[in-house]
């Protein structure tokens, strides 16, 4: 149960045992951080259909005031790839001024999950649902950097996965092969670098940033003295600003807001499953306990300050709050240090981004792509039962082949429904025809009374194992109608088993008695506990049986059954 006061950021309380040693490793730790986040600000910004410097300015604002704010100590917040297909997929149907507004409300989502204590439940979202919309996301990311990996001359880039491919295939032909060569070495470059050395100082160095600085060089070179020009770059595509953006708030029409609930809510719900599994991982490696509902509130104000600044929806990272923790970052200090860097890069650095190439850009993202397919987890799980492998399948080809809002919805609804499924199953009803075995009794049954094991004739006891509500409430009546047998005067209903009762199960029990009542036969409930009582009372179900065929245990059941039959 969480806290009664919900926002209680972890910066406030960590400096009640605050030193000199932990400052010095939470600045050595933001500052790696952020030359860790600097390409990948970069390049989500611009995968994502937006400007580099946008990309960077959501890094700087929301990973501040996540830090300020948030319920982790260790969380770093900012753009992630999550986030690349709905934010391209928002501004191509309702421009950036349509992604703005779209952010602004799903920040509003994240504080009213936070403030309703909504943060335990978006924890228990199904594993497969995550897995599936993760790696189809990871799938996709890859798809659309097809066309800058290899440098293909293409007017007209579908949208569509499949006719994506199909194109990509069609222009094969127009291989560039330079920037073919600078964003395959760039894979290369990424993926070998902390192999060759993590024995060393340099390691500690993002293997993207060393990949972004060797094939920049290696592209102004070759455009230098091998009169390469083929190459593009980012200041062939973007005109770089290095100035701060001025706060500007979006004019705001009820149709507007209308039209973008659905994929405000997607941004919420995915930031939110995004930060708290981030957040959840770090405190499994730090050996601390973050507070969910803070968590979702401070994720709220950095998707409601990024918008107002030109930037775009941000969540916490897992990948760059790994690398906080890894570098000894303790502390919210470190992702503040982080913010701070970002910001004096790109009021003195920015500039030199003009020259990185795009195919750097779309190796970054390749290798962004397979970290966060998770495709061991996606393997483990189609070893799994049935239904986690139909919502994996289900999750994964909808993000695929259709959007992520259109993927998340049908999941969770998946998800439900099997979700009730189980439930049912675990719900049983089991008929005790002649006698009570004491030995399969507990508190409900007092075994000093052994006459009481034989069941009277004329009397009929049922028990039911589980919770009685809409996905079982017709199991009874199923176990009645199979049996053919002389209409009994006393039907027992034991429900020392079942923790709680819906208002199916009190609808289903209530027919039950009248149906009974309509054929002279008179139902007695057993081992009723006190929560399915108050709710029974509640409903007036004891009023219509009669609170003298209410019992709290067998024996009593057994005597009042006794009774009505003599």
């Amino acid at each position: 149960m969480t806290s009664s006061l919900t926002f209680q950021p972890k910066l406030f309380s960590v400096f009640k045992h605050y030193n000199r040693q932990q400052l010095t490793t939470d600045l050595l730790a933001g500052i790696i951080v952020g030359i860790v986040a600097l390409p990948l600000a970069i390049a989500f910004g611009i995968a994502s259909g937006v400007t580099p410097e946008k990309g960077i300015i959501t890094a700087i604002v929301a990973g501040l005031i996540i830090s300020v704010f948030g319920g982790s100590k260790v969380q770093i917040g900012g753009p992630t790839g999550a986030f690349i297909i709905i934010i391209y997929g928002i501004i191509q149907q309702y421009g950036f001024e349509g992604l703005t507004i779209a952010t602004l409300m799903a920040g509003i989502f994240l504080i009213m999950f936070g403030v309703l204590h909504l943060g335990t439940i978006i924890k228990y979202i199904p594993y497969p649902i995550v897995v599936g919309f993760t790696s189809g996301i990871a799938l996709t990311i890859f798809t659309t950097q097809i066309k800058d990996l290899l440098g293909l001359s293409m007017a007209i880039v579908p949208s569509d996965f499949i006719e994506k491919w199909i194109a990509y295939i069609d222009c094969v032909p127009t291989i560039e092969r330079w920037s073919a060569l600078i964003g395959l070495g760039s894979v290369a470059v990424i993926a070998l670098w902390p192999k060759l050395t993590h024995r060393f100082a340099i390691g500690k160095l993002p293997g993207s940033l060393i990949a972004i600085v060797l094939m920049t060089i290696a592209a102004a070179l070759l455009r230098q003295y091998a009169g390469v020009t083929t190459i593009e770059t980012i200041g062939d595509r973007f005109s770089i600003s290095a100035t701060l953006p001025q706060a500007q708030v979006p004019d705001l029409t009820w149709d507007v807001i209308k039209g973008l609930v659905s994929p405000a809510i997607t941004i919420a719900i995915l930031g939110a499953i995004e930060s708290l599994l981030s957040a959840t991982v770090a405190d499994g490696v730090i050996g601390d306990r973050h507070n969910s509902n803070t968590e979702l509130i401070a994720q709220g104000l950095a998707n409601l300050a990024s918008p107002i600044f030109g930037g775009i929806p941000a969540t916490g990272a897992i990948a760059r709050t790994m690398t906080n923790i890894n570098n000894g970052g303790r502390t919210p200090v470190a992702g503040i240090v982080h913010a701070a860097v970002l910001l004096l890069i790109f009021l003195f650095l920015m500039p030199l981004a003009q020259y990185i190439p795009m195919a750097c850009l779309a190796g970054v993202l390749v290798i962004v792509s397979y970290n966060m397919s998770g495709w061991r987890s996606f393997v483990s799980i189609l070893k799994n039962p049935k239904s986690d492998v139909i919502v994996l399948w289900v999750t994964f080809l909808l993000t695929v082949i259709f959007d992520l809002t259109i993927a998340i919805e049908v999941g969770l609804l998946c998800a439900c429904l099997l979700f009730m499924r189980r439930m049912a199953e675990t719900t049983d009803v089991k008929v005790i025809s002649q006698e009570i075995n004491p030995e399969e009794e507990d508190s409900d049954f007092q075994l000093g009374n052994l006459e009481h094991l034989t069941i009277p004739e004329g009397v009929e006891v049922y028990e039911i194992n589980g919770p009685y509500f809409f996905g079982a409430g017709n199991r009874f009546e199923e176990i009645m109608g199979a049996l053919h047998h002389q209409r009994p005067r006393v039907r027992i209903i034991r429900m020392r088993k079942v923790p709680f009762v819906d208002s199916t199960g009190i609808h289903n029990l209530t027919n039950l008695c009248l149906m009974s009542q309509a054929e002279g036969i008179q139902i007695v409930l057993s081992g009723v506990n006190e929560k399915v009582q108050a709710v029974l009372h509640k409903a007036g179900f004891d009023t219509m049986l009669g609170e003298e065929n209410i019992c709290s245990h067998i024996n009593l059941a057994l005597e009042r059954a006794r009774q009505i039959t003599a």
